[in-house]
């Protein structure tokens, strides 16, 4: 597999200015969703360790929560198994003026299950002949359908797991289906080709972001999704606090009357 050539990487001080523009860009965008009454779905698929989660926490971090919904989904349970494959994605499916970021979706069945044999080739195929059907009745319907590919090279995701293996703090983040995909990394990309194959369509097309630059991919993936989306400012006018009002003796009970915090930045002071 022939190597990828390393991108420059971004300054700091750039990445962190761009990057705060392109959130302001989000909240505008968020408001011109809930005037119009626009769903948006955006899917982000990709690897273990592309780069996914980063760039979804970077894209809502100051979004409103009520709005802008992040859906990422444990395994199935018995009875979900039982399903119509989709059923369970459509209750997190976005209304009027919501957007749904799904970290993972119902393409799980074109990698996962299908590299580790935990769908049938039954399921597999039909999953294949439904998904594009599924997303154009989406398209239909109205919803802004945007999915995304994270792609990253096999010395970067390796690079990245011995990271998190040494990190305590992000050692959560390794599972052991994580670690069995490294032995599987081009059973993965035979199922991610033939994926696109099926359904990379003109409806849904797949955008992929080239990820094994964490920060690029973070701010293309933004410009990309806020280019794509035909929103202006709609941003209400400022707010103006209230006086308040002169007091008619309320008085606040006496503190030993209620349970307390206990003070613990005040030892770090002393």
């Amino acid at each position: 597999m022939a190597k990828r050539e390393k991108a420059p990487k971004l300054k700091n001080k750039v990445y962190e200015a761009e990057l705060f523009r392109l959130q302001a860009e989000m909240v505008k965008l968020q408001e011109w969703i809930k005037l119009t009454g626009t769903r948006v779905v955006l899917i982000f698929e990709g690897r273990d360790a592309a780069g996914k989660g980063g760039s979804i926490k970077r894209m809502t971090a100051y979004l409103n929560p009520r709005t802008a919904r992040i859906v990422a989904l444990p395994a199935p349970t018995e009875r979900e198994r039982t399903q119509w494959y989709f059923q369970r994605y459509v209750p997190h499916l976005p209304a009027a003026g919501e957007l749904a970021l799904f970290d993972r979706s119902w393409y799980n069945r074109a990698g996962v299950e299908r590299v580790m044999g935990f769908c049938t080739l039954e399921e597999y195929r039909r999953f294949l002949h439904q998904a594009p059907i599924f997303e154009r009745l989406l398209v239909e319907d109205g919803v802004v359908l945007r999915k995304y590919w994270f792609s990253v090279s096999d010395e970067e995701q390796q690079r990245r797991f011995e990271s998190r293996l040494k990190d305590p703090m992000r050692r959560w983040k390794l599972s052991p289906m994580d670690l069995e995909s490294i032995t599987r990394w081009e059973e993965y990309s035979r199922a991610k080709d033939e994926m696109m194959v099926h359904t990379d369509i003109p409806e849904a097309p797949w955008f992929v972001v080239e990820s094994d630059n964490k920060k690029a991919a973070r701010l293309n993936v933004i410009n990309h999704f806020l280019s794509s989306m035909p929103y202006e400012d709609v941003t209400v006018p400022p707010l103006k606090l209230p006086d308040r009002p002169a007091s008619r003796g309320y008085m606040r009970p006496p503190k030993d009357t209620q349970t307390h915090v206990p003070d613990f930045a005040g030892t770090l002071l002393s």
